[in-house]
């Protein structure tokens, strides 16, 4: 449930940097339904009947995150915090997000969050810290290899397409560093992660055709067709109306897709 913590308002400047976002235009060969449904994706959860309060936050966590609307953003992480998600689980949310909303959203939002924990913490409440990556994530040629192959199960089939033939080097950072060093890290599991994605692109205007490709993921990643419903509505009615507009197209248009493969 939404809580009724105070907006903290804070800003620290931060530096400008380069935001890897998936590229429009995205194209792959699907795999068949009978692999796809004998793979067992790294970091996936059996999908259940509804959201977790848990998982709720999660989207509105990364909206926030996308918009830069720091009031909501602290009310959103105090509520995933009240939910269970660990402090470690936040700031993996934020992180992984500089890949699509760019550095300088992601650093604010861990600004805040740093300020969300140290404000529970004088209130008396002992957040869970969560954990640390688990297995070391590889380098070199064995960290493309391992994105690679994470790619290629996340978005169905190999990831192909005119933009990658013109600008080989952007598949080269998707492959080695978002689903390599970022998707590696088992702190936070893959169904996390794409709710995270959907909830920051659902927020951001013009990047419908990576919204689609996500929602795609997160139905290959175990989240079902009735959780992501449930995701359009928290947006729609804890969000704005426009990110769960877009996201209830997406998920439309994934799961016409996904029932013509079938």
């Amino acid at each position: 449930m939404p809580i009724t913590h105070h907006a903290i308002k804070t800003r620290a400047p931060v530096a400008l940097a380069l935001a890897i976002i998936l590229c429009p235009g995205l194209g792959f060969a699907p795999l068949p339904q009978t692999a796809l449904a004998s793979q067992t994706l790294s970091g996936t959860q059996p999908a259940a009947a509804g959201l977790s309060a848990k998982q709720q936050a999660i989207p509105l966590i990364a909206a926030f995150m996308a918009t830069s609307d720091m009031p909501r953003l602290n009310l959103a992480l105090n509520q995933g915090l009240d939910a269970g998600l660990t402090i470690s689980e936040e700031k993996e949310i934020l992180t992984q997000l500089y890949a699509y909303a760019g550095f300088p959203r992601s650093l604010n939002a861990l600004n805040e969050l740093m300020t969300v924990v140290q404000l529970r913490k004088q209130r008396g409440i002992q957040d869970a810290p969560g954990r640390e990556p688990s297995r070391t994530i590889p380098t070199g040629e064995a960290l493309v290899a391992v994105g690679t192959a994470n790619q290629t199960r996340i978005s169905g089939g190999p990831v192909k397409g005119p933009v990658f033939d013109f600008a080989p080097v952007i598949n080269q950072f998707l492959k080695a560093h978002l689903f390599g060093d970022i998707f590696e890290r088992d702190n936070l599991d893959w169904q996390s992660r794409e709710l995270a994605t959907v909830g920051a692109l659902a927020a951001t205007s013009g990047v419908e055709s990576q919204l689609l490709s996500h929602m795609r993921a997160s139905l290959r990643v175990g989240l079902s067709a009735a959780q992501l419903r449930e995701l359009t509505e928290v947006l729609s009615t804890q969000a704005d109306e426009h990110s769960g507009k877009r996201a209830r197209t997406a998920l439309t248009q994934a799961l016409a897709t996904s029932e013509g493969e079938a």
